[in-house]
């Protein structure tokens, strides 16, 4: 089917998000195109002000509404550990669980050379000036378990350990409720490596 150019523009654009397919990317357009035009211009309004209105922390790289992000400046967290993440996304999610009280460092990326991502390309450098310039005395690695994590990983342990500082990294294994018949080998491995004394 042809669409009008603008239709097809805005299917254009939405393809652009992550593991949006084209039939997805026609769907949301398609969604839009059925919403009043004040809600439209709200999400559009939405959109530019949250792109416009965010910075990047010149510390950790998170995104915040700030620079020092609130993190970075709370004098309520522990500022001997860093969490090392790939995304700010990452960090939301440990931030949710109430548990972490440390500082954070977002790399913005994995080390990906198939996709032409090396060292110099994500915030491995910046982390390494951290670890000369402050007291930190443990690193928590809470990178994806996907190649690309355990690649990153693994380099990055590398170049901490001549620092003399803990490297962790985090269990991962079972989601709550699931089964241990359906679970895949890397998945059973990684909560059996994960496992802790009760």
């Amino acid at each position: 089917m042809i669409y009008p150019k603008s239709i097809a523009t805005l299917i254009e654009q939405f393809q652009k998000f992550p593991s949006v397919g084209p039939k997805s990317a026609q769907r949301m357009a398609f969604q839009v195109l059925k919403m009043p035009l004040s809600e439209v211009e709200k999400f559009a309004n939405a959109i530019l002000d949250a792109k416009k209105s965010s910075k990047t922390c010149e510390i950790c790289y998170n995104i915040s509404s700030q620079s020092p992000c609130e993190i970075c400046e709370s004098r309520n967290r522990n500022r001997s550990v860093i969490c090392v993440v790939a995304e700010t996304k990452d960090l939301i999610a440990i931030e949710k669980t109430n548990e972490y009280r440390g500082l954070y460092h977002v790399l913005q990326g994995l080390l990906s050379p198939m996709d032409g991502i090396g060292a110099e390309d994500i915030r491995i450098k910046e982390l390494l000036t951290r670890l000369t310039s402050e007291e930190v005395q443990e690193v928590i690695l809470a990178l994806s378990p996907s190649v690309e994590g355990e690649a990153t990983s693994l380099y990055l342990t590398k170049l901490i350990k001549p620092f003399g500082i803990k490297i962790s990294r985090i269990a991962f294994g079972l989601p709550v409720g699931a089964d241990l018949e359906y679970a895949d080998e890397v998945t059973l491995a990684r909560a059996i490596e994960g496992r802790r004394e009760l």
